[in-house]
């Protein structure tokens, strides 16, 4: 058994103990005690630990299967063979990639320069090659969850315009030989941006000159790891000004989107109401995306037949679930509070990420050369929006009302 599988088999029977306790202190109306909702509390902090530590071997298991992946084709033919494939053009050569290397980890290496220039960007840094720029789309979707659910598209320009359907025609009985009813669908244009994000990443002198040490790995897991964050919490929460516009943003700013309750405290019903408004066609692929606290509230609620909605996986590779539909958590979801919507619950394939083609670097040797460091500018330009806002709909929870004294 790995220990992944022997991690669920622990918490399945955590969670198990902690339902029974909770079954046989609850009072009359599901009330406990405070003594044994502080035992509670304790039971279920131990499910939460061993959830994290599933998803954290998760992840590296994840990550180890991409670090292990090829990076390059294998040699399938005779070394000196005539019918060996062309080098790719510009920026996907192996000259350029060379090249680029070479730039980064040596100061003034003008032999490389007229290699470069094809990859050059309008502040003076590279592109990164094509094969790398791949390595960094991978390690920036194992930091920011939500690139895997939306759909990801690249640009060339700065806007990328998107058609899309605003509203749906329907059908009509009607006499033989009648008129067809006309339709009255309606289009609308979504325009997608390339907005910059960037970070400054340092490394000392003594370990670019060491040999041993792995910089591009090194780069890309600080690349991902910076920009994974700041992707995530734009996506998720962005206000659209010169930012991405968050899925949460756009569904709370959407009129009927979500269901409103009076106070932080969530129901069965409340559940079942955001899952019944999402339309049956987006239900099949939908998720919910919700604050890890979030979370903690839901464990307690039970179904009309007495069945918690939220399930632990107990197989490898199969997720945890709320009414048999997956969730994610993120700590950027706004929590259950007065004024947040604070679940959402949708098909997030319709949520556009605009990729801009080409991540750039940039080599600093003298800013921060005092220090025995030298510093690499890395960034990206993206965008991201909700296309189509009735693909998600989310729980909001009722604003405190203002009080005068």
């Amino acid at each position: 058994m790995t220990q992944i599988m022997e991690l669920m088999d622990k918490r399945a029977k955590a969670w198990e103990a902690a339902k029974a306790f909770l079954n046989s202190h609850s009072q009359n109306g599901g009330m406990v005690s405070a003594e044994d909702a502080a035992t509670y509390d304790k039971m279920e902090k131990e499910v939460t630990d061993l959830t994290h530590d599933i998803e954290r071997l998760q992840r590296q298991e994840q990550i180890d299967k991409m670090m292990s992946a090829p990076t390059s084709a294998p040699l399938t033919g005779k070394p000196g063979a005539k019918d060996e494939p062309e080098d790719k053009p510009g920026i996907a050569s192996k000259a350029y990639r060379s090249a680029f290397w070479n730039n980064i980890r040596k100061r003034n290496y003008y032999d490389v320069q007229n290699v470069l220039e094809v990859g050059t960007d309008a502040n003076g840094g590279y592109l990164v090659p094509d094969e790398y720029e791949k390595q960094l789309i991978d390690a920036l979707q194992e930091e920011n969850f939500f690139r895997s659910l939306a759909t990801v598209i690249q640009t060339q320009s700065g806007t990328h315009t998107i058609p899309v359907v605003a509203s749906h025609g329907t059908a009509a009985w009607m006499d033989e030989n009648g008129l067809y009813p006309e339709s009255d669908d309606t289009f609308d244009q979504i325009s997608l941006s390339a907005y910059k994000l960037g970070t400054a990443i340092k490394v000392s002198e003594e370990l670019m000159n060491d040999s041993v040490f792995d910089l591009e790995k090194y780069i890309s897991t600080e690349f991902a790891r910076r920009i994974g964050a700041a992707e995530e919490e734009a996506f998720l929460i962005g206000d659209g000004n010169k930012k991405p516009e968050g899925v949460f943003t756009k569904v709370a700013a959407t009129t009927g989107a979500t269901t409103e309750i009076n106070n932080a405290t969530v129901s069965f019903d409340d559940i079942m109401d955001v899952f019944h408004s999402l339309r049956s066609v987006y239900r099949n692929k939908a998720i919910w995306i919700l604050n890890d606290t979030t979370i903690k509230a839901l464990r307690k609620i039970k179904d009309n037949n007495g069945n918690y909605i939220w399930q632990p996986s107990v197989v490898a590779g199969q997720p945890d679930t709320i009414l048999n539909r997956p969730y994610k958590t993120s700590i950027y979801a706004p929590e259950l509070a007065a004024g947040n919507t604070a679940i959402l619950f949708g098909d997030f394939s319709f949520y556009w990420i605009a990729d801009r083609q080409g991540r750039s670097f940039k080599r600093l040797s003298e800013l921060y050369a005092a220090n025995g460091q030298i510093g690499f500018l890395a960034s990206e330009r993206v965008d991201g929006k909700l296309i189509l806002p009735e693909a998600v709909k989310g729980l909001s929870v009722k604003a405190a009302s203002s009080s005068r004294g």
